[in-house]
């Protein structure tokens, strides 16, 4: 989603799959690779809502949304629900689409 509304607005971000990475050169085992979302900043790697609001920053039509997350009590808030619920959800569905053999790419 956020890969093809940058590229069809030719904006500056670019995108690596980590399933296909190099992941020791980001230094990730591919467990914590498919635990959060990565984004390299200025040389720094950002994870979690750190790294979803510089990725909302950057993309097309969705500044608004990291202007209103990143809002004190809003990013904490979305830091806990990230870390504790969403983060886990997603890594477990990973698990097991890997367990059943079906890609997550």
């Amino acid at each position: 989603m956020y890969r093809g509304r940058v590229e069809a607005m030719d904006g500056t971000l670019g995108f690596v799959d980590l399933n296909a990475a190099n992941l020791q050169a980001y230094g990730l085992s591919a467990d914590q690779a498919a635990r959060r979302l990565y984004v390299m900043r200025d040389g720094e790697m950002l994870a979690g809502v750190e790294a979803f609001l510089v990725l909302w920053r950057e993309t097309p039509g969705f500044a608004w949304l990291a202007r209103l997350v990143g809002l004190p009590v809003v990013r904490h808030v979305a830091h806990v629900v990230y870390e504790w619920g969403l983060a886990p959800l997603l890594f477990r569905m990973h698990k097991r689409r890997q367990a059943r053999g079906v890609s997550g790419a």
